[in-house]
């Protein structure tokens, strides 16, 4: 039997692509290992939004190549889309397929294709005509929590961010296909799907009448059973008000968002070409706090963007003292080679953007603490991840990570608790008598 081995970097939408291969490759015969063990085969899904993702991914491919030089190494992904000749070029790689083609790799190395042998390049422009793809699952992985990959693409052109060079335009899978895709990954026994994309909250777009909102309440209506739906990052204009209302009173869509923030100061936004202001930003959030009780928001943030002053930081820092949040992300910029903010002037000192960024990850987990203890004596419903030594943990809908005692295996159920206490980043609770 063909040993595989896998390694993905970035995005849950990466992520969700590999199963899908892991899934075919499995079907056609092969045994799928770690990836720090030697394998037949070696399939690296690269990340290239930071110059860090772009790092990591040529490391990872020489770490293959390390492991079993006799291997075949196919690179996909990212990196892939925006650099396919430099790492088709790289010694040991045989294969190099952009993000068009990547749902087609179990089946190209099944033909055992020439392009294996002889060293190949596969990339396609992506249009927005291209269709997204049904996936097949066959084998549940041994988890509680499976992704459906709903849209791919962004037209945002944000410019700072390479994603929109590397995946193209917006597409949106067929509703229908949507449903089918969950109705298989409920049957299989997986309890929490995850709606996810590179630009989720556009998702329709291109369809008539089609909205994210529409969508979730299309999943609703049709597909039966013990579930809920957790949304991926959605951008804060996309958040809608039929899609709070149902929050609000459907307990299978989660209470949780995670909305991308970037900065406090309006002058760093307009430069970003994000499209809100700093006083939409909290107005949003706030109205959607108070329409959906406890809700867990998260926000993305980033630091040092090219001409950030110490009073853009402190209005950034100020904003996200106001907001009532679970998480915040904090990510440093970092300038990548064909955005339109790789050649703004004005860059700022990396010791400058490791200080901001260590100043965000504090307060980040000021706001941790302070909602979990706003949830001591709330009753959360939690999804059981594992259980060992009559300890279980799992995430309840607003995405806290919850730990309860229970002499039973409750592992891929959902359980009702109430906290009474944290525990460093966790919240600690008793089973609902």
């Amino acid at each position: 039997m063909k040993r595989v081995a896998f390694h993905t970097l970035g995005c849950k939408v990466n992520q969700v692509e590999t199963e899908q291969i892991k899934d075919e490759l499995i079907q056609k015969g092969y045994q799928v290992v770690d990836f720090s063990q030697p394998a037949d085969l070696y399939i690296i899904n690269t990340c290239a939004v930071t110059h860090v993702s772009d790092r990591k991914s040529r490391a990872v491919i020489r770490r293959a190549l390390r492991t079993n030089p006799e291997a075949t190494v196919v690179v996909t992904g990212c990196l892939a889309e925006l650099e396919p000749e430099k790492l088709a070029s790289m010694k040991g790689v045989n294969l190099v397929v952009g993000n068009r083609d990547k749902h087609r790799i179990a089946e190209i190395i099944d033909s055992q294709d020439e392009l294996l042998t002889n060293g190949g390049l596969i990339r396609e422009p992506i249009s927005s005509q291209d269709p997204l793809e049904p996936v097949y699952y066959h084998l549940h992985h041994e988890r509680t929590r499976a992704f459906v990959k709903i849209q791919d693409g962004c037209q945002s052109f944000c410019t700072y961010c390479i994603v929109p060079y590397t995946r193209g335009p917006e597409r949106s899978k067929d509703p229908d296909l949507v449903v089918k895709e969950f109705k298989q990954l409920i049957a299989m026994g997986y309890r929490e799907i995850v709606l996810t994309g590179i630009h989720t909250g556009q998702y329709g777009k291109a369809m008539p009448g089609w909205t994210l909102d529409r969508l979730v309440k299309k999943i609703l209506e049709e597909v039966g059973g013990e579930y809920r739906i957790r949304l991926s990052s959605i951008e804060l204009r996309e958040i809608s008000d039929q899609l709070i209302e149902l929050m609000r009173n459907e307990p299978r869509l989660c209470r949780h968002l995670h909305i991308p923030l970037q900065s406090g100061s309006d002058k760093v936004l307009k430069r970003m070409g994000r499209r809100y202001n700093r006083e939409e930003y909290r107005r949003r959030v706030l109205e959607t706090a108070e329409l959906v009780p406890y809700i867990g928001l998260a926000a993305d943030v980033m630091v040092g963007f090219q001409g950030e002053t110490e009073e853009d930081f402190a209005a950034t820092i100020q904003l996200l003292q106001d907001l009532p949040l679970l998480d915040l992300h904090v990510f440093k910029y970092s300038p990548r080679p064909g955005t339109p903010a790789a050649s703004f002037p004005d860059q700022v000192d990396e010791r400058v953007k490791n200080e901001r960024s260590s100043i965000l990850l504090d307060l980040a987990e000021q706001k941790h603490q302070a909602f979990l203890k706003k949830m001591i004596g709330k009753k959360l419903t939690v999804l059981v991840e594992s259980c060992q030594a009559a300890m279980c943990t799992g995430l309840s809908d607003n995405y806290i990570e919850v730990e309860f005692s229970s002499i039973y295996n409750l592992c891929g159920q959902f359980a009702e608790t109430i906290v009474n206490d944290i525990s460093q980043n966790r919240a600690v609770a008793i089973l609902k008598p």
